[in-house]
């Protein structure tokens, strides 16, 4: 039985039907013996992340319960911007005030990705913004490795949806989700790396929410923000 199927009628606490001997020629069959007329048939496969549309993909992103975040969360925080946008924008996780609104980069961290764009001539409403994952894990820890393996094919979608001409990655933990390393922040910045099979460019930089805690390192991400500029001149 289909597993979405098999998943409704558990919830509505419905025994499944099973139609165990076929009718007699020009017999009737009864309402009850027939499948709602909405669900799939019985073994049609469930379209993958990487066939959905815009719409599609925001519904299951929303019902997801692929890990425990969904146990935790208020909301999903599914992304937001110009879904033809030529900048898209990766952190990592939505943070407490994420959670609560459902849109990412909203709180302090959100203000300071502003401005940053801003001073490159980018508004908020000019790119667009997603995270890896979109629950918040509890207390803002540090997401696990099998919470982002289940996740990351929501964002991939959407990177392949927008078709950016670059990515902007914020971040340590974004920055080696994408790019399958564990190099540190520092010798991942000020290169252009490829992602997927469009071979999409990839810059990295520090997450605001860590500049406004090192605001030391603004400088370093100044020039970060020129070169992504620079890279995406390019493309």
């Amino acid at each position: 039985m289909n597993a979405m199927r098999r998943e409704y009628l558990q919830a509505l606490e419905l025994e499944s039907w099973v139609l165990r001997t076929p009718p007699a020629a020009g017999a009737a069959v009864t309402v009850a013996e027939m499948p709602p007329a909405e669900m799939p048939p019985v073994g049609a496969p469930t379209p993958a992340d990487a066939e959905l549309d815009w719409t599609a993909l925001r519904e299951r992103v929303a019902a997801c319960t692929r890990c425990t975040l969904s146990k935790t969360r208020t909301q999903t925080v599914f992304g937001v911007g110009n879904p033809e946008a030529p900048w898209f924008i990766v952190g990592e996780a939505p943070g407490a005030e994420e959670d609560r609104q459902g849109e990412p980069f909203v709180g302090r961290a959100g203000q300071l990705l502003n401005s940053m764009l801003h001073a490159i001539g980018l508004a908020r409403t000019d790119v667009y913004i997603a995270n890896v994952l979109k629950c918040r894990p509890p207390g803002n820890r540090d997401p696990a490795a099998g919470e982002a393996d289940q996740c990351v094919s929501y964002l991939e979608r959407q990177i392949a949806l927008v078709r950016p001409k670059l990515l902007l990655v914020v971040g340590r933990i974004a920055a080696q989700q994408l790019l399958a390393s564990d190099s540190p922040l520092g010798s991942l910045r000020q290169k252009t790396h490829a992602f997927g099979a469009s071979r999409t460019p990839l810059v990295v930089t520090y997450h605001p929410a860590y500049l406004l805690r090192s605001p030391g390192e603004k400088r370093k991400a100044w020039e970060d923000l020129q070169y992504a500029r620079e890279v995406a001149a390019r493309v």
